[in-house]
């Protein structure tokens, strides 16, 4: 008999709860955010360009366009692609909601096309099948930090003249076949929530190669204006004409300069996840009715989170899994709903069934603690947690 669980009674492996993320910050990013302060620009100043240009040197594309959030550099990228009324994007159904709400918001329609079981980022087959005439763009999602099959999507694209989008909110500094993720689609779009791989509070950016999409982005993110208030000082103009249905989507000067502080730590921030996950997966793999996901070898992967699914026929089932972890100190989460089983969504027809793989993946999926700030300890508490419960429940 194992060890009584902390839901039972017994004693916690922690005393106090471990979140599933936590942002890092030092003294060397809070002067960076003081220098602002004390500075002429609190917005939309030389921060920006600075913290746009460490981007896209990092991705290796000539632009990056710097916005304010996450879902911000979505809806900035799918209008950049010029989706409309009548258009439909394919997308993964295993995201959060923003990836398919940026479609709705330029008044296209999402099309979910079903993930792969074993690493449950789009499959490419169920892509291919859900394009249609009305198709205009693609829209992979890079889950839990590891890029898809970038080069067949882009295949798929190129032969139906399609507009590729990456929502790589989880995978800045991940790298797919040599390339890093940024520039190896039409557009991809980064999140720099406190979650994400580096945090400016809230924050996006959509990277591009491409001058006239680059250029849709900036007016997109003013308000549409064909310049913004410095461009207009140097050239003496009295006003910017409004050229697009544009957002005020502009990320602000604090931002971006905790931002480009971070982007000096993402290869310590990438390498500490990287520790954290081969511990994970070293000690969880022979936990019985626990899988892991599959990393494929071409990929360098950004380990935004760490997945398990949980075997149902052993017995495990993923409530009971969550609450003894949590009662454990274990602030174990999930990722995610798909997304068509939310109720705007259902009120829209999408039927539940559409991805089976999906929705399985959904029902037995659990996310672990992994942020760069984790101790060693830290680390072994979540493995023995794991070990406790999963050896509780689990019938051999």
């Amino acid at each position: 008999m194992g060890e009584r669980l902390a839901l039972h009674g017994g004693t916690p492996v922690r005393s106090a709860l471990l979140p599933y993320c936590r942002q890092t910050i030092d003294d060397e990013d809070i002067q960076a955010v003081l220098a602002v302060l004390r500075s002429d620009w609190l917005t939309t100043g030389p921060r920006v360009d600075a913290f746009e240009r460490a981007v896209a040197a990092r991705v290796g594309v000539a632009h990056a366009v710097a916005v304010s959030s996450g879902t911000a550099a979505l809806h900035a990228a799918v209008f950049a692609a010029g989706i409309g009324p009548g258009d439909e994007v394919v997308t993964s159904p295993l995201t959060f909601v923003a990836s398919a709400n940026a479609v709705l918001y330029c008044g296209g329609t999402p099309v979910f096309a079903d993930v792969r079981a074993d690493t449950l980022n789009l499959d490419v087959a169920a892509v291919e099948a859900a394009c249609t005439a009305r198709t205009r763009a693609v829209l992979p999602v890079d889950f839990a930090g590891q890029p898809g099959d970038l080069d067949e999507i882009n295949l798929i694209a190129r032969a139906r003249g399609l507009t590729v989008i990456e929502d790589a909110a989880h995978a800045l500094g991940a790298e797919y076949r040599g390339r890093r993720v940024g520039s190896a689609a039409d557009l991809t779009t980064f999140s720099f929530h406190p979650a994400k791989a580096i945090t400016t509070g809230e924050g996006g950016m959509v990277t591009t190669g491409r001058e006239d999409l680059a250029a849709r982005l900036r007016r997109f993110r003013n308000h549409g204006l064909a310049t913004d208030f410095r461009e207009r000082g140097s050239r003496g103009d009295v006003y910017s004409p409004m050229s697009d249905l544009g957002y005020n989507y502009r990320l602000t000067d604090l931002q971006c300069a905790l931002g480009s502080s971070q982007m000096g730590k993402l290869d310590a921030f990438l390498k500490r996840r990287a520790e954290i996950a081969e511990r994970y997966r070293v000690a969880l793999a022979p936990l019985p009715g626990v899988t892991l996901l599959l990393v494929v070898p071409h990929v360098r992967h950004a380990w935004h989170i760490f997945p398990v699914l949980l075997d149902p026929d052993r017995g495990i089932d993923r409530r009971e899994v969550l609450a003894a972890l949590r009662a454990e100190g274990i602030g174990a989460t999930v990722h995610y709903v798909p997304a068509y089983w939310h109720p705007y969504y259902e009120r829209l027809g999408y039927p539940k069934g559409l991805c089976p793989v999906a929705e399985r993946a959904f029902e037995r999926i659990v996310t672990l603690p992994i942020f760069p700030g984790m101790t060693d300890q830290d680390v072994e508490d979540v493995v023995r947690a794991m070990h406790k419960v999963i050896n509780h429940y689990a019938r051999a």
